[in-house]
């Protein structure tokens, strides 16, 4: 049975621009990939003083962007994979990609387009409780993946076997 993948992303802001920091993804079997990401130079701020984000930490353990990408486009290949539709996901996958001149071979949908049994306010509700109960950080990626497998099987929108 496949289960629905699921993608975060978390991002530092500077100068108006998004920069992708962190990103976690599901499997179609339930196991959850994360990493934190060093940052492509192109999309760094010439004064690093206008980041909201600890340089030093993303530099010690993250990866290049380009793995993060790469192991993306293995994992998500010709799938639709669903975010929580609060924080701009899927612009943040364009830009991971569009830094080495490619182009996602997955795309990008809200998890509303899944569960539409609830409104888009009754799910962010029902998946910030889901990680109060489950002891969840909602900040970190790996948590709001977690949140939204937990929440798709909470309202019966997991495939039936084959």
């Amino acid at each position: 049975m496949r289960l629905p993948q699921f993608i975060d992303i978390e991002f530092a802001e500077s100068e108006g621009r998004l920069i992708p920091v962190a990103a976690a993804w599901s499997l179609e079997d339930g196991r959850i990939k994360a990493v934190v990401i060093m940052p492509d130079e192109s999309w760094l701020p010439d004064d690093p003083e206008d980041l909201s984000v600890d340089m030093t930490r993303l530099q010690e353990h993250g990866v290049p962007a380009i793995d993060a990408v790469q192991e993306m486009t293995m994992d998500l290949a010709d799938r639709t994979v669903f975010c929580d539709g609060v924080d701009p996901d899927e612009e943040l996958v364009e830009l991971l990609y569009a830094a080495f001149g490619q182009d996602p071979n997955f795309e990008v949908a809200p998890i509303s387009n899944l569960i539409n049994t609830l409104s888009v306010d009754e799910i962010d509700d029902r998946r910030r409780e889901l990680c109060q109960e489950h002891d969840l950080e909602p900040e970190l990626p790996e948590a709001t993946v977690l949140s939204l497998l937990l929440l798709t099987a909470d309202c019966g929108e997991l495939p039936q076997p084959e």
